[in-house]
């Protein structure tokens, strides 16, 4: 769950920069990386940019409000006497 957190994070941070670029100066960074907003490749990233979201929106409400960035580590106690 947390490596599915970490990725969505990226994408979605992707979709934002690219909205961003696209906002200020007209330009759209998946569109120039795949030669067209509509093809094959821009679809898919759009696809999983959206799934991205949708995760980060269930991904809380399933672990009861928290979202895992860090697996459980444990803390070892040591006696310092």
């Amino acid at each position: 769950m947390v490596i599915a957190n970490l990725i969505s994070y990226i994408l979605v941070l992707l979709g934002a920069v690219n909205w961003g670029l696209y906002g200020i100066f007209d330009f759209n960074l998946v569109s120039a990386i795949f030669m067209g907003p509509r093809s094959v490749g821009a679809i898919i990233v759009y696809s999983l940019i959206l799934l991205a979201a949708i995760w980060l929106i269930i991904s809380p409400i399933l672990t009861n409000g928290a979202l895992k960035l860090r697996g459980n580590r444990t803390v070892r106690e040591t006696n310092n006497a």
